[in-house]
């Protein structure tokens, strides 16, 4: 006996051993009618560069350009204005500063005695 699975499609029962039916198949995603990836040129309509005032069309010699003169080309990334993160407190630190402290006052010190002046 053939194994058969329930079509959801045409609502019918297939062999396993037999080719799936066309009609049946799931659509295949849709593709772009490009033969090839989105690719980004290096062309562009003209601007000004804002540190000598010649009009450019190509992003490679605008870049090179500020670099030339040593500026840094950030973009609108809008990671870069976020504020930086907090260092972590190091807890191992502070439970050993306590516990420094707690000994200090078990031993009968107090503030005055550990400040020398000079």
């Amino acid at each position: 006996m053939a194994h058969q699975r329930f079509c959801k499609v045409c609502r019918g029962w297939h062999d396993l051993d037999e080719p799936w039916p066309h009609n049946c198949l799931p659509e295949a995603p849709q593709r772009s009618d490009l033969p090839c990836p989105s690719v980004i040129g290096d062309t562009m309509s003209a601007v000004q560069s804002q540190l000598t005032g010649k009009l450019y069309d190509s992003k490679s010699q605008l870049r090179a350009e500020y670099r030339q003169h040593g500026v840094v080309e950030v973009g609108n990334d809008p990671a870069r204005l976020r504020p930086k993160p907090k260092a972590k407190t190091d807890r191992k630190a502070v439970k050993d500063a306590v516990h420094k402290a707690e000994a200090r006052f078990n031993r009968g010190e107090r503030t005055s005695d550990r400040m020398k002046f000079k």
